[in-house]
């Protein structure tokens, strides 16, 4: 069951949110196709950065209907993969072809995923467990961490074995699943110690941020320093459940709170919300362990904390640490991508660790990327534009981090992340 923190002073807050990247987008000109609407000569993949294949990947999804089972970058070559059940429509594959993606025949279409999610998530549902869409294996990727053992471990075992070898596969994590609360020093509330998101406008104008749902209920007040004065107030927070996001906005209502992420030496701007898109390169930062990078591995994912279910996750290999919850998933090229939720391991070993995707969180919440009406709104046109995700921010992350860095503590970086009102 979700818990949801209001505060006596609650604003209304209008339904809203980020608009689906390429939701309602044409699909490219069929290059060669025919008059009956096949293809000819099928047209070769199309080179393209992770963010534009996230978009094309989005227009398939409407356009292929039941045909369309889950796409996937492949960052080596650039382009984006898609898989396709075809059935009695012999010319899906074409019509994805002549879009510019690489198409691929799988057996499992996304229905048939879903049914194998719901029997795990009613048979399955054990503390230690996850599993999430994996489009490059057309499968169910069940994990469980260290904890489940014995009874437990045979019930989710045979249910994957139930469900067979095509469906969905089963591997252990040397680590433990937990959120990532305490550690940190970015925020601070409660005794408890984050890393504040993204800065967006709430509903009604008002600068606020997005973390995680879980730091959201440990806490109604963050400061940015230490036992310091509170700055900002927590608006909604949903966690466990559908989703695991909070709003928290700033008690100052002119509070500077511009669209970017603090990573060091540099401030990456961050110009709109985007799906996230397996095979995509990411990067992560947390106020524990600075700035790390990795690979998108699932879509959908279910989580079972100890505290109880979160669905809806992004799962990846990106590393991270107690202090880092609530942190910013973003791309090179400056999109929001997803908040720090947890996981298993560390930035020493690895492990899995799971993102609320912003562009839910934003939907949910009513608010929107970037500065408030107050004095941040400068900033937030500066920051927002057409710089957002530019040549020399985006490029310098992706340069300086390469795999598996980090940027060093958290005492400056975390107080950067926090804008001073």
């Amino acid at each position: 069951m979700s818990h949801k923190r209001m505060p006596k002073r609650k604003a209304a807050l209008a339904a809203g949110g980020v608009v689906a990247l390429g939701a309602a987008a044409i699909l490219l000109p069929q290059a060669g196709a025919a008059q009956n609407g096949s293809s000819d000569t099928a047209a070769p993949p199309r080179t393209l950065k992770a963010a534009d294949a996230s978009e094309l990947a989005s227009r398939l999804a409407g356009t292929l209907g039941d045909a369309f089972a889950g796409a996937y970058y492949d960052t080596g070559d650039q382009q984006l993969v898609v898989n396709v059940v075809t059935g009695d429509d012999n010319d899906v594959a074409g019509r994805a072809q002549s879009a510019g993606a690489e198409v691929r025949e799988v057996d499992n279409s996304l229905a048939e995923l879903a049914a194998g999610a719901r029997t795990l998530k009613a048979r399955a549902t054990v503390p230690g467990t996850s599993w999430a869409l994996d489009p490059r294996t057309n499968k169910i990727l069940v994990t469980a961490d260290r904890t489940v053992t014995g009874e437990r471990w045979d019930q989710v075992e045979s249910t994957v074995q139930d469900l067979g070898s095509g469906m969905a596969t089963l591997k252990k994590s040397a680590g433990t699943f937990e959120t990532f609360v305490s550690g940190g020093d970015a925020i601070f509330g409660g005794g408890a110690r984050c890393s504040l998101g993204f800065n967006v406008t709430a509903a009604d104008g008002a600068p606020a941020f997005l973390t995680a749902g879980h730091c959201g209920v440990a806490a109604e007040q963050w400061s940015d320093a230490q036992d310091g004065a509170p700055l900002a107030t927590v608006e909604e927070a949903v966690f466990p459940g559908d989703g695991d996001f909070a709003l928290v906005r700033y008690d100052d209502p002119a509070t500077a709170a511009p669209s970017e992420v603090n990573v060091g030496e540099q401030t990456v701007a961050i110009s709109e919300a985007a799906e996230a898109t397996v095979g995509a390169r990411v990067f992560r930062m947390g106020s524990t362990t600075g700035l790390a990078d990795g690979q998108v591995l699932g879509l959908d994912a279910t989580v079972n904390y100890p505290e109880g279910t979160v669905t809806g996750l992004i799962q990846t290999d990106v590393c991270a640490e107690p202090g880092d919850s609530g942190g910013p998933l973003f791309t090179q090229d400056g999109l929001a991508v997803g908040l720090t939720s947890g996981g298993s391991g560390d930035c020493t070993v690895g492990g899995e660790t799971f993102f609320q995707p912003v562009t839910t969180a934003l939907e949910a919440v009513g608010a929107t990327l970037g500065a408030g009406a107050g004095a941040g709104g400068d900033a937030g046109e500066e920051t927002g534009g057409e710089q957002a995700g530019g040549e020399e921010t985006g490029a310098g992350v992706g340069d300086e981090a390469g795999s598996g860095y980090t940027s060093g503590s958290g005492d400056e970086e975390g107080a950067a992340l926090m804008p001073t009102p």
